[in-house]
């Protein structure tokens, strides 16, 4: 039995590969959403979180043989907590991970950290339009909201818990954007338009992420734009491709044998 932390589009693409090479698998997501995707491929899913002592005794119960961790590149405390169970539960543990992209764009300031980012937003002022998903919301209405010459848009997944969150955290409703990509450069462009944007604030998800019609939105519009980096984590093995990642799977299960 093969573990795969999936929920992205392309977790789901490389859980199918491993299914079809023959292996069993189990796949984890955080969403309902993302079960239902896996499971209309005939893939079992697991939904919630997991704590990496959570994890290990998840691995123990399927007798996992293998951790395939091919969750979002900024989810850390997944990654984290996979790598930690593997270990603890005496399996491999592999990493896919999306490419990693560089932008040139004059406009463009990169930074290390959410807080780094809503910093420096802080400073720019003007209508700020967040695409960083819900998670680290808070963060920015910290230190955005209320702020004179500011207004904080903030697009997200069409969730119910995403709009309680923006309720909870005093964002008004017209400052939502409520909508499930991915999306092109010229709708980009045109949403920029709609709100006014001056400044946008996003992740370096990689290309499956539309990071690039974001930004090369905002480069032909002139607006600038935060780049979040990703969190620098020491995955051991790590792919940037399904191939490498089966290889990989396959020379690990017959090391075990």
């Amino acid at each position: 039995m093969i573990l795969v932390l999936a929920g992205t589009s392309d977790a789901r693409n490389l859980a199918l590969k491993i299914k079809e090479a023959g292996y069993p698998l189990i796949a984890t997501v955080v969403t309902e959403n993302a079960a239902k995707e896996l499971q209309q491929v005939g893939i079992d899913v697991r939904v919630g979180r997991l704590t990496a002592v959570e994890m290990t005794s998840f691995i123990e119960e399927k007798a996992v043989q293998a951790v395939v961790d091919a969750s979002h590149p900024f989810a850390e405390e997944a990654s984290r907590n996979a790598m930690s169970a593997a270990e603890n539960a005496g399996v491999p543990y592999i990493r896919y991970e999306r490419e990693s992209q560089v932008y040139q764009y004059e406009k463009l300031t990169v930074v290390e950290s959410y807080e780094e980012a809503a910093e420096a937003a802080a400073r720019k002022k003007g209508v700020i339009m967040l695409t960083t998903g819900s998670k680290t919301l808070q963060i920015f209405t910290e230190k955005l909201l209320g702020i004179p010459d500011v207004r904080l848009i903030a697009r997200m997944l069409p969730r119910i818990d995403n709009l309680e969150k923006c309720e909870s955290l005093g964002l008004p409703q017209k400052n939502i954007i409520a909508i499930q990509g991915p999306f092109t450069k010229e709708f980009d462009k045109a949403l920029y338009k709609q709100y006014g944007v001056t400044l946008m604030v996003t992740k370096e998800s990689g290309q499956i992420g539309s990071v690039d019609e974001k930004i090369a939105a905002a480069q032909e519009l002139g607006i600038e734009t935060i780049l979040i980096s990703r969190p620098v984590i020491n995955y051991g093995q790590v792919y940037r491709d399904f191939s490498g990642v089966l290889i990989a799977l396959k020379t690990a299960l017959l090391s075990c044998t």
